[in-house]
């Protein structure tokens, strides 16, 4: 039987450090620690993009606005392990090599380099994305 296991960060800075804790604790619970932190590190980024790009923003305010929360799944059918991350936003993420002297724009190079496969598809209800990443494990559930 497959593991799945959600979670809804708050639109803020430090809902990223709290993503990539649920998901280290999730995999340590699913006994998957041999990619656990390559799936992290994806999760931060991903959160990251998600929060910063796939939120609308008010003008002027401080915190992202949106009247859909961000979402992260984990599932962990066999072997692999996927995390999947949605948004209100309907544009597909873009892999591009940042110029080395840029400080932002790695999160993807990241995300492409540490899972074996990852994509973007239509939210189920059409409404926004889902962006996610499979990594394949020793670990199969019970």
């Amino acid at each position: 039987m497959p593991r799945i296991a959600t979670h809804t960060p708050a639109l803020a800075p430090y809902s990223i450090a709290a993503a990539r804790s649920f998901t280290l604790q999730t995999m340590l619970k699913w006994g998957v620690t041999d990619r656990a932190d390559d799936v992290a590190a994806v999760v931060t980024e991903l959160v990251t993009n998600a929060i910063r790009h796939g939120v609308p923003q008010a003008r002027g305010a401080a915190q992202p606005l949106s009247p859909w929360p961000v979402r992260l799944g984990l599932l962990h059918p066999g072997s692999h392990v996927v995390c999947a991350i949605a948004d209100p936003s309907a544009e597909a993420p873009e892999l591009r090599e940042p110029d080395w002297q840029d400080e932002s724009g790695r999160g993807l190079v990241v995300v492409s380099s540490l899972s074996d496969h990852w994509g973007c598809c239509a939210a189920p209800d059409e409404q926004g994305k889902v962006v996610w990443s499979a990594f394949a494990t020793g670990a199969r559930p019970y």
